[in-house]
């Protein structure tokens, strides 16, 4: 059939409209596509930017000679300090992301055998602490959580004392040397805080350093 300038002019509008819905197209998805990239490279750069913790006790490995000051009664304004001396001894296991420190002390009221176990979260780049006592065999259900900035630890949770709630904060200090410095602070309205615990330990040898 012979075409009329109508049916030219027609086919024309069509492939037009064609080439413009196909120009459309593949600009939309090549701007989504970059839209979509940039979060992905934002979010790659966050994350091999955190800092990795999973070494930040391993100071602590190794066998010490330790001395504590334990406040009698916390929180009640007494000023009367109980002394420890004895030994501790850390381990790390699971290539460092578990430490375990055996602890052995003798004071006034006794001998004491106590286990420290610290777990580190690659995914929040913290660690949580437990306690265990021998005298029970149980471990903490609470655990002290926080991480290192600097040389300088600070490690936070809960506990009770006489029945009530309170906040515990864990400070570690001169990590970088051979006489690292413990503290440990509680407070009842989670804003002040009181000392009432303080170790200093000074490194006797890291033969404990090799994993059990």
């Amino acid at each position: 059939m012979k075409a009329t300038r109508e049916t030219k002019t027609s086919h024309y509008c069509r492939n037009f409209l064609l080439s413009f819905l196909l120009f459309f197209v593949a600009s939309t998805g090549a701007g989504a596509a970059q839209t979509d990239s940039g979060p992905a490279k934002v979010g790659l750069q966050t994350t091999t930017s955190e800092r990795d913790g999973q070494h930040d006790f391993d100071f602590a490995l190794g066998t010490w000679k330790a001395h504590l000051k334990r406040l009698e009664h916390p929180l009640t304004g007494s000023k009367t300090w109980v002394e420890f001396d004895g030994t501790f001894v850390a381990r790390k296991v699971w290539d460092g992301r578990a430490i375990i420190e055996e602890v052995e002390l003798d004071s006034p009221g006794g001998h004491i055998e106590g286990l420290t176990l610290r777990l580190y979260n690659a995914q929040t780049h913290q660690w949580s602490i437990y306690w265990a006592n021998s005298k029970n065999g149980a471990m903490d259900t609470s655990p002290q959580a926080g991480q290192f900035k600097n040389g300088r630890g600070e490690f936070y949770g809960t506990d009770t004392l006489n029945g009530k709630l309170i906040y515990v904060r864990f400070v570690w200090t001169n990590t970088n040397t051979d006489t690292p410095h413990f503290e440990q602070y509680y407070s009842y309205d989670g804003r002040k805080t009181w000392v009432n615990w303080m170790t200093d330990q000074t490194r006797i040898s890291d033969a404990s350093n090799k994993p059990r």
